[in-house]
């Protein structure tokens, strides 16, 4: 019996009770589970009773891609699909054991699907968190071979119904078969045999343990791992080759000491189909990478192919820029000198209002040098990071370590191999200029122009290098950039290795009035007449608009007396920066006008090792510097690129961050109108983009150290302030007595000192050097232009 006391009921008798009631919502809530769970159960069996095995799809005969300049012309179609089938004997069982290791080390003893990954796949596409996997090697089979790479619901729930009928069908060696002569490898390589030709030139059958681990560190993402056309990404391909030798441990499918034997095994180098010969492969490799980077395409739908591509290229600004890197450049190289096979180019150009990339220049030809210089990220930027430094100072409102604000005007010790300090006080670090060359108190413009590593090394100190980095990704550097986030107070000095589309990203946010336009490659694709959904280039405030005008303002002068100099040549406003990166191993002009964005560089790199070399010596030259033919080659594009178009000014609105009527002296020691107490112009009304100030790495605090000297400087840019070797005997000596980016002046130097608290220079600077004659023989280096 119940043990429930018996309740009155409404004529006052006893009745017994019954049990607890359950309330009409929770009765409603339990009988909507229970109708929610038939019914998928009948939508399952349902599914499964109606969706058939169907007949391998059009990837078995996988179409080429044409590639469309902007204005519908085509400039190339992708290559060939490399397509072979084998037998599972006839692929050896580590390979296999590493395929399962990489992708579904259960495959032989669970389900075909995996239920957890689907569900959590689908509701991540739904929250729009971008294209999802977690399918089992089954699920990726009847992917490949069944369905289209599209990665919707529907095409979902089609994967999960063929997979179960299939895994009842067909052996689990049979699907690991299919699986295997499917899955693309890269390198328009379908199947397990296409790839171990493609990448060691081998039959499947002959791999070892460690080129099939390999292959099978490729399945997760062919372009990304793919170490001989992406040396940058080297890292991160032999990490993921690692986690699959010790997924093949733990599974018992290896021995731990012939695992601690293993040296990762260089793969060949890529055949390049001859149609993609020139330029035309570059330009392929950078849209593909945009695209799969962006979620627009994976590669598996690359690789199917039959696809209409109109990108952002522009023909006759793409010509503009190979004819200007062939007269300024390729011209003077020779095969007598071994510095010059060192040489490397690559260039980006932006319109910065569109965010589009309007040209790119990769190397000599595709065939002969597959790695993409412009999208490579392996070279440091120097000095041409120094304006992000900048950028970061007025938009965060930082100021000095003595209290006054950073401006163009604000000034800083400028001797070669002061001590850096940061907010606890004295550092380690105290990086030389170039040939060791110390300034008085000289004003942040003047550091610009002549690319003073002491100030900016300060500077960035005072900003805070955490707040430099978000700048830098905020402008469009990317956040893994190497080099970048590891990188302390050294980064102010462009120790990070961004590409030149990155860089090109960042100017032309810049020139855009701190605006970002993400760039991007393409504008439009069909396939068999259907449009594929292309999206809107994303615009976001990346700086306020006092902070990228006052540094262009700043980056104007560079270009009218700096060590920009040569690209006055343009006859347009512009504003620029030299860069060259430690050992002279790259050059970079990064420049921009109010209609274009374009960043160039040359880089030094072993044409037999791919390792970096110096360019001392190259072209003929003592050394290479941002200003000499990185310069020279942007502003013959320019001048090309903008031919026939309206002269634009920039549209400046500094607030108090502007320059001084007339530019004060090298030493500093003159206010704007030469004297020394002179006010500055009246501020310009700034829209109300600014941030607050945020002064938390900043404020008042102690005066900068008094400074060391000593020491010798690899360039404009030497990230670690290491004096490289010289190699010019007398001609180097006498490009010394030119006016440069560093260069020693004549005269006895400034006493050591740190910021003015007043703002006006606490001694005596050296006077600026006398301009030199030009080389003699119409050398590409005219001693009036100063070096980076």
């Amino acid at each position: 019996m119940s043990e429930e006391p018996e309740e009155p009921n409404n004529n006052g008798k006893q009745q017994p009770a019954v049990g607890p009631r359950r309330s009409p919502v929770k009765r409603r809530i339990l009988g909507a589970g229970i109708l929610v769970t038939l019914m998928a159960t009948g939508g399952l069996i349902t599914g499964y009773l109606l969706v058939d095995i169907p007949s391998p799809n059009s990837a078995a005969a996988a179409q080429n891609n044409v590639y469309l300049y902007s204005d519908g012309t085509q400039f190339a179609r992708d290559g060939d699909v490399n397509r072979q089938n084998v037998r599972l004997d006839d692929i050896p069982e580590p390979t296999r054991h590493a395929v399962l290791a990489a992708e579904d080390r259960d495959f032989y003893h669970q389900p075909a699907i995996d239920v957890t990954a689907m569900i959590r796949a689908g509701w991540n596409m739904l929250q729009g968190e971008g294209k999802q996997s977690g399918s089992t090697i089954t699920q990726q089979y009847v992917k490949n071979y069944y369905l289209d790479q599209e990665q919707t619901l529907t095409r979902k729930a089609k994967e999960l119904f063929i997979a179960l009928k299939l895994d009842n069908r067909v052996s689990k060696d049979e699907i690991l078969t299919g699986y295997l002569n499917t899955s693309y490898f890269g390198r328009n390589s379908y199947g397990i045999q296409a790839a171990a030709q493609a990448y060691y030139d081998k039959h499947a059958s002959d791999l070892t343990t460690a080129e099939g681990a390999y292959l099978a560190a490729l399945l997760n993402s062919p372009n990304l791992y793919d170490v001989a056309a992406h040396p940058e990404n080297r890292k991160r391909a032999v990490a993921r080759w690692k986690y699959v030798l010790n997924g093949m441990v733990k599974e018992g499918w290896l021995e731990p000491r012939e695992r601690d034997a293993m040296a990762f095994p260089e793969p060949r180098d890529p055949k390049r189909p001859s149609a993609l010969a020139g330029q035309r492969g570059y330009l392929v490799e950078a849209v593909n990478t945009h695209l799969t980077e962006n979620g627009i395409l994976d590669e598996q739908e690359l690789a199917r192919g039959g696809l209409r591509i109109t990108t952002t290229i522009d023909r006759a600004k793409q010509d503009a820029l190979v004819k200007a890197v062939e007269k300024e450049l390729l011209s003077k190289l020779g095969d007598e000198r071994e510095e010059d096979s060192y040489v490397r180019a690559g260039a980006s150009s932006i319109e910065p209002r569109t965010g589009e990339v309007v040209a790119m220049y990769g190397g000599i030809d595709y065939i002969q040098q597959y790695v993409n210089n412009a999208t490579r990220r392996d070279y440091q930027a120097g000095s041409t990071f120094k304006p992000i430094v900048y950028a970061s100072a007025v938009h965060h409102r930082a100021k000095t370590r003595g209290g006054k604000p950073i401006g163009p005007n604000t000034t800083y010790d400028g001797a070669s191999g002061r001590t850096v300090i940061g907010a606890g006080g004295p550092t380690k670090w105290a990086p030389h200029n170039q040939d060791n060359v110390s300034y008085g108190s000289i004003p942040v413009t003047t550091a610009m122009n002549k690319s003073v590593n002491a100030v900016f090394a300060q500077m960035g100190a005072d900003v805070g290098p955490e707040r430099v980095k978000k700048t830098a990704v905020a402008l469009g550097l990317s956040p893994d950039t190497p080099n970048m986030a590891e990188s302390n107070a050294s980064i102010s000095l462009g120790t990070a290795t961004p590409s030149t589309l990155d860089m090109a990203q960042a100017y032309a946010t810049l020139a855009n009035h701190g605006e970002r336009v993400d760039h991007t490659l393409v504008r439009k694709i069909t396939r068999d007449g259907e449009s594929i959904p292309v999206p809107e280039p994303e615009t976001e405030r990346a700086v306020s608009r006092q902070a990228a005008d006052s540094t262009t303002a700043v980056l104007r002068e560079v270009v009218k007396t700096g060590t920009g100099s040569r690209a006055k040549a343009l006859g347009r406003p512009a504003a620029g920066k030299t860069g060259t990166a430690e050992e002279n191993e790259a050059a970079w002009f990064a420049g921009y006008t109010p209609d274009l964005a374009t960043v160039v560089a040359l880089m030094g790199q072993d044409p037999e090792t791919g390792g970096h070399k110096s360019l001392y010596g190259a072209a003929g030259m003592p050394r290479l510097n941002g200003s000499d033919f990185p310069t020279l080659i942007w502003t013959a594009y320019t001048t090309e690129a903008l031919r026939g178009t309206p002269v634009k000014d920039f549209e400046l609105k500094p607030g108090k961050n502007r320059l001084p009527k007339a530019s004060p002296s090298p030493s500093g020691s003159t206010g704007p109108s030469g004297g020394p107490d002179a006010p500055e112009e009246e501020p310009t009304p700034v829209d109300g983009s600014e941030e607050a100030p945020d002064t938390s790495a900043t404020g008042p605090g102690r005066e900068d150290a008094e400074n060391t000297g000593g020491g010798g400087d690899d360039g404009d840019d030497g990230a670690n302030g290491e004096r490289a070797p010289e190699k010019a005997g007398k001609a180097e000596k006498d490009r010394g007595k030119k006016a440069g980016d560093d260069e020693k002046q004549p005269g006895e130097p400034a006493e050591p000192s740190g910021e003015a608290a007043d703002g006006k220079n606490p001694g005596e600077a050296p006077s600026p050097a006398p301009e030199a004659k030009a080389s003699p023989k119409g050398s590409p280096e005219t001693s009036a232009t100063p070096r980076p």
